[in-house]
């Protein structure tokens, strides 16, 4: 059984690994495990095409700068964790942005349980070789994480993390057990017209990171009537080179193409399409927007939809939102679905 202590100053020590893993010229302690890392993120493309090395060393140095010493623990100073006897949960991975589940590994190995992880066909690389990193600091974890190909079988608890139609099947499997079960969720930014340039340039992060593949990423803007979308545009030039990666601009082609076959209004600058809608949910390379003549019927939009939302962007505080350009980072303590993770893992 690993003790408390030496569970947070391993997961600091991986902070550690990964702030230093961007280091030019290398170090020369470099662990094999490191050194593995570094060798496969230009090939990870390869596997998952979304996964270009821009975006791996973000997910990379966004989870280095979370895990220091000071962030883990106000993460973990509302909770008491005592010793106990470790259970397995079973932990099924979603694989749309690189190392969106290892929140939840942290999650369950913190409390001191055993991880059984489905990881997903799209991000199936870099988290074991995390994991390496992990067992390399504390060599006791080599028994507390296991991986699989096949169904999960021989848990106590399951987070299982997909679409709307894998969440009905992950329902019917896991309801006996204690589960967390997460289905499609979008983020939506409410803008007032007041917004500041860098306001809106940082609000392009909330949309362009990762592609827009996250479910913190922006897919739905709320804008007063008359909006003017030129300040909007113009600020979010700075991203324009996201069309010369081809895979955006294969979806970007595709939807401009649909909308303009149905006759739908459209707004575009060339690698963004904005087309009025009252969705929450875009598809890539698009962005929906919906008029408001006061913020109260946003706020009751977003109430009665709060179930599909993961993270609001705005300026309004009463919303609970997050500011511009904060979406892609999250804090330790910024649970997926706003259920604490934690705390069901405590108490199973």
């Amino acid at each position: 059984m690993i003790v408390f202590k030496d569970r947070l100053s391993s997961f600091i020590e991986l902070g550690n690994v990964l702030r230093n893993l961007e280091q030019a010229p290398p170090l020369q302690n470099d662990s094999k495990s490191v050194t593995k890392i570094k060798e496969v993120i230009p090939t990870l493309k390869h596997h998952n095409g979304w996964f270009i090395e821009k975006e791996v060393h973000k997910a990379l140095s966004a989870w280095g700068n979370l895990l220091t010493e000071k962030n883990i623990n106000e993460w973990l100073q509302p909770y008491s964790i005592a010793t106990k006897t470790p259970k397995t949960v079973g932990l099924i991975m979603a694989g749309n942005i690189p190392l969106v589940g290892l929140h939840d590994l942290l999650c369950v190995l913190i409390c001191g349980h055993r991880a059984l992880i489905k990881l997903s066909s799209n991000d199936a690389i870099l988290l074991p070789l995390l994991c390496d990193v992990l067992i390399e600091i504390e060599p006791s974890f080599a028994n507390y994480i296991t991986f699989t190909d096949s169904k999960l079988e021989n848990f106590d608890a399951a987070i299982a993390t997909g679409s709307n139609n894998s969440a009905r099947y992950f329902h019917h499997y896991f309801d006996a057990y204690p589960n967390i079960i997460r289905s499609n969720r979008n983020s939506v930014a409410l803008l007032t017209g007041n917004e500041s340039e860098e306001d809106l340039k940082a609000l392009g992060s909330d949309i362009f990171d990762y592609f827009g593949l996250g479910c913190r990423s922006v897919s739905k803007l709320y804008v007063p009537e008359n909006y003017n979308f030129d300040l909007f545009f113009n600020a979010i030039y700075s991203f324009s080179s996201i069309i010369d990666y081809s895979k955006y601009a294969n979806n970007y082609d595709y939807n401009k193409a649909v909308y303009l076959m149905s006759e739908f209004k459209l707004l575009d600058n060339g690698f963004l399409i904005l087309k009025e809608d009252k969705q929450l949910c875009s598809p890539l390379a698009t962005v929906f927007y919906e008029f408001y003549t006061d913020t109260n019927s946003v706020k009751k939009s977003i109430e009665s939809n709060q179930n599909a939302i993961q993270c609001v962007v705005s300026q309004d505080q009463e919303l609970s939102s997050i500011t511009f350009g904060q979406a892609q980072s999250p804090k330790l303590n910024d649970y997926a679905d706003q259920e604490d993770t934690v705390r069901f893992l405590l108490n199973i």
